[in-house]
């Protein structure tokens, strides 16, 4: 558990996957139809500073950013990877968005999952592989608070739930020295009647 005030935050540091860690990593990376894409930040497109890809069961879609992602179907590896999360977490996810971060300049700016088809206290379960990045929590309503940064090893676990996403906002900053790449698979569940 990480105290942060009004946050649930738990870090499981090394999670049983099914396969080794950099041999998943190698497999994300080769299997997975990664693609571009571009956000809407204050009225701006904005192409996005890593790739992506969104699975998740039928109807499943998810709106951020003027950007709507129709679901991939769920493939063998990582239905399984999503029955070890909801076991992990003790919550349903039906999908995942995979973000793949190729070096030090892709980077993931300051934001919450707050949009609405997300329900008001999601629980999301945020997978790492790869190159250990540094993921910065920022209070939303409070300036006094201090700032948080987790380094996030490969093969760890965040757990992120209850008013977390209300009272935080979290980034993946680019980074000043070279790195590898990274892969962050963030488990969810999309509410379709939202």
């Amino acid at each position: 558990m990480i105290s942060a005030p009004g946050a649930a935050l738990v870090l499981h540091r090394a999670v049983a996957l099914g396969l080794a860690s950099d041999a998943l990593l190698a497999e994300l990376l080769r299997d997975t139809p990664w693609r571009t894409g571009d956000v809407v930040l204050f009225g701006k497109r904005y192409l996005q500073p890593r790739l992506f890809a969104w699975y998740g069961d039928p109807g499943a879609s998810y709106r951020y950013s003027g950007t709507t992602l129709e679901p991939l179907p769920w493939t063998a590896r990582l239905d399984d990877l999503r029955r070890r999360m909801e076991r992990l977490a003790d919550a349903p996810f039906n999908s995942v968005l995979l973000n793949y971060y190729r070096d030090q300049q892709d980077a993931m700016g300051l934001h919450a999952d707050d949009e609405p088809e997300l329900g008001d206290r999601p629980v999301i379960a945020s997978l790492s592989l790869g190159e250990a990045r540094p993921f910065r929590l920022r209070h939303r309503h409070d300036k006094a608070v201090k700032a948080l940064k987790l380094p996030l090893p490969s093969g760890s676990v965040l757990v992120m739930a209850g008013d977390t996403q209300v009272n935080w906002k979290h980034e993946i900053p680019r980074q000043a020295r070279p790195c590898g790449p990274r892969v962050n698979l963030t488990f969810r569940y999309i509410h379709p009647s939202r």
